[in-house]
């Protein structure tokens, strides 16, 4: 009986943290992609005291996480906890041309990023580097295999020979995300571990999971430009 009561006492502090509008706010942000309080602030147009109140209150109610930037160290990012999404609507993106997944040398995460989307979603995807590397990482290239990937086709590219108008950008890494220009726009942030610094299959491994994870909440609520014209 206690564990039910346990059970009930922690879903009424979830659903009395999400009643208040701007708790929302904050929350439909992060369904979509990380963020830091400041980011936050800048997008709902809030003051930095009231978005670290909210916070705190989403935070208590396990909702979110801060995770430590690998950029900038000074930076904390807050994640939506996937088990939260339970009670949390889906965001819309529609006439989404084209998705594309960005990290720093464009060696692992971005491009399972963009191999598991092509799987996931009618949108194309492709992906790209800041500082890309000369070949993808063999750890990526074993995982992406194991999951029944192709890697045969990935390449490192430069992001801007690749980013068009109008394409959805996803940083998938904190450096990255960090240095786009502010007119990269659309964009989202996936603030996910580096695993090359590891250097094991069990760290790639991770990150191929986590990034699977995020791509199967999002891809159900992004619609290509045909879709929304057809409707």
């Amino acid at each position: 009986m206690s564990t039910e009561r346990n059970s009930l006492l922690e879903r009424a502090k979830v659903h009395a943290a999400l009643g208040d509008a701007a708790r929302l706010a904050i929350v439909d942000t992060l369904v979509a992609g990380d963020a830091a309080p400041g980011e936050l602030g800048q997008v709902l147009e809030m003051p930095t005291n009231l978005i670290a109140h909210h916070l705190k209150v989403l935070q208590d109610a396990g909702l979110v996480v801060r995770a430590r930037s690998e950029g900038d160290h000074r930076r904390t990012y807050v994640q939506l906890l996937p088990e939260a999404l339970a009670v949390i609507a889906q965001p819309s993106l529609s006439d989404v041309p084209r998705v594309v997944f960005v990290c720093t040398q464009n060696s692992a995460r971005s491009q399972l990023a963009a191999a598991i989307w092509s799987r996931r979603s009618h949108v194309p995807a492709v992906s790209a580097g800041t500082q890309p590397a000369d070949r993808v990482h063999p750890r990526a290239v074993r995982v992406g295999r194991r999951h029944g990937l192709n890697p045969e086709t990935w390449r490192t590219a430069q992001i801007d020979d690749v980013v068009e108008h109008d394409d959805l950008i996803i940083a998938v890494c904190d450096n990255a995300h960090e240095h786009l220009p502010a007119e990269a726009r659309p964009r989202l942030h996936w603030s996910i571990p580096d695993p090359a610094p590891v250097d094991t299959d069990a760290a790639f491994e991770s990150a191929y999971t986590e990034i699977a994870a995020r791509i199967d909440r999002l891809a159900p609520a992004v619609s290509p430009i045909e879709a929304t014209e057809t409707l």
